[in-house]
């Protein structure tokens, strides 16, 4: 099983963390918060790793190397400049596997990880994601996502204000590798979220994967404090 990870962010709301090491770098329970995310995958068999590197990427590099020390196997993708979240999936094409995970890399969600990939194979779904059932509210995160009774996503808004939304994105998805043809090839910056999901959504090919399972993030000094007391 594969696990694309998005680790290529500048980490703006951590400065001035965030000026000397990249955000997946940044210290959680006394060690950088990739590793938690990297044990976790390898403890389920996730062991093909693929890394979207992009501002300060060498520093992941040289820690990480070929993630042997971690019981994985880890190749990378730096971008030369900021693509967006799909121009970094675009630009690491040759290293797709035919169906993958792909993971925010300043999220960190628990749960069993294949689950997820097996949705995808069964249901004839380009994509699958995980949706948090924020039914008590105890994220910082507004809800973002709406599906129907079959939990094909009909609504996703990145930075919603709605009040009629059920579930927020959890940070996880799965997609077919053919995702890339949704892609649109502009050289410019190129966002998933708002560009790729859209298209996805309007053919009924985003399915939901709902988890009482909350998530936690190191978007923030706030957030980066939660999950410091989760890891430690």
């Amino acid at each position: 099983m594969q696990a694309v990870i998005l680790a290529g962010g500048l980490g703006t709301r951590l400065k001035p963390i965030t000026e000397t090491i990249p955000k997946p770098m940044v210290p959680v329970a006394g060690v950088p918060y990739l590793v938690h995310q990297l044990r976790l995958l390898a403890k389920q068999g996730v062991g093909d790793i693929v890394l979207l590197t992009g501002y300060l990427g060498e520093q992941i590099e040289d820690y990480f190397g070929d993630g042997s020390s971690l019981g994985l196997k880890i190749r990378y993708s730096q971008e030369k400049q900021p693509l967006g979240t799909a121009g970094a999936l675009r630009l690491a094409a040759s290293l797709l596997a035919p169906d993958f995970l792909l993971i925010y890399g300043d999220s960190y969600l628990p749960i069993h990880y294949p689950d997820v990939l097996n949705l995808l194979r069964a249901g004839g779904h380009t994509g699958v994601a995980v949706l948090y059932d924020n039914s008590i509210e105890d994220t910082s995160v507004r809800n973002n996502i709406a599906t129907d009774e079959n939990l094909i996503i009909t609504i996703y808004e990145k930075n919603s204000s709605r009040n009629d939304l059920k579930y927020v994105d959890a940070g996880v998805l799965a997609f077919e590798r053919s995702v890339l043809d949704f892609i649109p090839p502009s050289p410019e910056r190129v966002s998933l979220e708002e560009e790729v999901f859209p298209r996805l959504i309007a053919r009924r090919q985003m399915a939901g994967f709902v988890t009482a399972q909350r998530f936690y993030d190191i978007g923030t000094p706030e957030r980066l404090e939660t999950i410091e007391a989760l890891l430690s």
